[in-house]
């Protein structure tokens, strides 16, 4: 990631929220300022962009993640979380769509890239909510804790993170950090994160298909840079202070959002095709 400008992959995943409230039905995740926050121009082009099967699945990774990571901030929010953090939050439109009373939410991004979020809701008449708290981290001076410490964020206070297209592009020693950080925090909070794959995990179509996308991105100026084994991670999220584990890759999530639960497949065809990438939901639960 380049702190000097704003994240290119940031737009391609809000096209492809977009895209899914166009084309799929019936929706996994609804956005109703998804095509409002991408500007008339993404929007012309979303439709264009969004055939074929790989971008099918990648468009039901995006719902099915940003369904997950609500969900399970709903579930706290019912354990008595007021606090919200989106990590890497780029064009996310949660603060808008907000239905919980008292719940604080505070996005995290690089300056660059919140400063061209801001412009882009100036330009397409979406007033920032009250409820909305802006963090700017520039990671190469400052820590996580320090950045939301400004914002106003309060850490005698249990959080949920949302930390969606994020985690592949770090150190290891930034993810350590970042998760210890979240697991210092008082219980009741949680995460929801994607993650990818180690590569000697994948088959060989699956290798073929990470490369390809490894090497876009790269192209881009974000390349990839952690993966993981799945028991790695769980052992490494457990050593950080969570105990409340769910590890779910493409035949759980299609069973579970998907429509798959009986062995249907839903009539639009959307479904997860690829294993590159997994979910992990991770509680931070009181020790009894």
């Amino acid at each position: 990631m380049n702190e000097g400008r704003p994240s290119r992959t940031a737009q391609r995943v809000a096209v492809r929220r977009a895209a899914h409230q166009l084309l799929d039905r019936p929706l996994v995740f609804e956005d109703p300022f998804a095509m409002t926050i991408i500007g008339p121009d993404a929007a012309a082009a979303t439709l264009a962009r969004a055939e074929g099967r790989v971008s099918s699945s990648f468009r039901a990774f995006m719902a099915v993640r940003s369904r997950c990571s609500e969900d399970e901030l709903a579930a706290a929010v019912a354990r008595g979380v007021t606090q919200y953090v989106v990590l890497g939050a780029g064009l996310d439109t949660f603060a808008w769509r907000n239905p919980f009373a008292g719940l604080r939410v505070f996005e995290v991004d690089y300056p660059a890239t919140q400063h061209w979020k801001k412009q882009r809701l100036v330009n397409v008449g979406m007033e920032i909510p009250r409820s909305l708290t802006f963090a700017p981290v520039d990671f190469e001076s400052q820590t996580l804790a320090e950045g939301l410490h400004s914002a106003g964020f309060r850490a005698d206070l249990p959080a949920y993170f949302s930390w969606l297209g994020v985690t592949m592009y770090l150190t290891r020693e930034a993810f350590e950090s970042t998760v210890a950080f979240m697991g210092s925090l008082p219980p009741g909070g949680g995460v929801t994160f994607d993650y990818a794959v180690e590569r000697s995990e994948l088959g060989i179509f699956e290798r073929l298909a990470l490369d390809h996308l490894a090497k876009k991105v790269a192209s881009m100026g974000e390349p990839f840079r952690l993966f993981f084994r799945s028991q790695e991670l769980a052992d490494t999220m457990r050593r950080l202070g969570f105990s409340d584990l769910e590890d779910e890759g493409k035949d759980e999530l299609n069973r579970r959002y998907l429509g798959e639960e009986a062995g249907e497949s839903r009539a639009d065809g959307l479904k997860l095709r690829g294993g590159i990438g997994r979910l992990m939901r991770a509680r931070h639960v009181a020790q009894v």
